[in-house]
């Protein structure tokens, strides 16, 4: 070995560390993360309570506290570390109760913290290894389960504070023409505490992008997909068909485009493959809201292409830097 190559200094392998990847950090944790999104869905939350009252608060509350509580019964039966800190089970409890009628049974609200943290979640392995967006499991199991109830609608009432509500359509279900954009924007409709101000629900997706928490792609193309389609079917016949402007501003649009279309898990890790989820959102809500037997699309619309997010990934995802596509024909 010559003099030159013995001088050249190894680094101590024992002092080298091997981890798995990714390899850069950054400051954000996963509590700082779901406290922010809370904190983005605390203007629709507060404008639901307004209009709906203590009978939304109550829901509300019981989603929050089922989803924390069946978390960390689950952590113990399991034998795992306590999670309710990171913010993850509230924040499922929290979206769990905007996407629930005012006058939803208490029990209801239990069996979908249930449906949730255990069908939606921790049966995959927990935060991070589900598939489909919790939230969305429980809502259509609930769905499926108790029509009745899940399509039943408190009228809101600013000044009401009581528990009983009065029912009433959500915009979806009048007649074109008898809705009004306004009270749409404000919160003033009866439907889910998640369907009341758009407003507020916009504010909230403006957060989450300006903290940059989500990929503005997703709900960018959501939303215009469905402003074009149905903007169409209402040019086509406007007796039959509502205005556009009523389909994005009611129904769970803005807070499955914003809130849950947007899952850091459950979503495409490409920007182009953001594209794509959000053009299939958007499309099947449409054509569910159109033609469908259901008058709201959105949770099937987000669930079916959970399903294809590994898909849209591989097929998005970019090239390694130096790789070189194999000629065809060599071994």
């Amino acid at each position: 070995m010559s003099e030159e190559t013995k001088s050249v200094q190894l680094p101590d392998p024992a002092k080298l560390v091997v981890s798995n990847s990714p390899h850069m950090r950054d400051k954000p944790t996963i509590a700082r993360i779901m406290y922010t999104v809370i904190g983005a869905l605390l203007p629709g939350c507060a404008v639901a309570i307004l209009f709906f009252g203590l009978a939304a608060l109550e829901v509300l509350a019981v989603c929050v506290f089922s989803c924390v509580l069946i978390e960390e019964g689950w952590n113990k039966l399991m034998k795992r570390s306590s999670t309710w800190k990171d913010g993850s089970a509230i924040l499922t409890g929290l979206l769990l109760g905007m996407n629930l009628n005012a006058g939803t049974p208490w029990w209801i609200c239990i069996l979908g913290g249930f449906l949730a943290i255990i069908l939606g979640k921790q049966l995959y392995g927990g935060l991070g290894y589900n598939p489909f967006n919790p939230v969305l499991v429980a809502r259509v199991g609930l769905l499926i389960g108790f029509p009745g109830i899940m399509t039943t609608w408190d009228k809101p009432d600013m000044w009401h504070m009581g528990i009983d509500g009065v029912t009433a359509a959500t915009p979806l279900g009048l007649a074109p023409g008898e809705t009004f954009v306004k009270d749409m924007l404000l919160g003033n409709v009866g439907g889910c505490l998640g369907e009341t101000s758009a407003i507020a629900l916009m504010v909230g997706g403006a957060i989450l992008i300006a903290f940059k928490l989500i990929k503005w792609e997703v709900p960018l193309m959501f939303i215009g997909t469905v402003f074009a389609i149905t903007g169409v079917a209402h040019l086509l016949n406007p007796e039959v068909y509502h205005s556009p402007f009523v389909h994005v501003f009611s129904g769970g649009l803005l807070l499955g485009a914003f809130f849950m279309a947007t899952d850091m898990v459950t979503s495409p890790m490409t920007h182009k493959g953001a594209w794509i989820f959000g053009f299939g959102c958007g499309l099947i809500t449409s054509l569910i809201r159109l033609w469908g037997a259901y008058p709201e699309g959105v949770s099937f619309a987000i669930l079916f292409m959970n399903a294809l997010t590994p898909l849209i990934d591989r097929v998005t995802i970019s090239k390694p830097f130096g790789y070189v596509a194999p000629v065809k024909g060599e071994a």
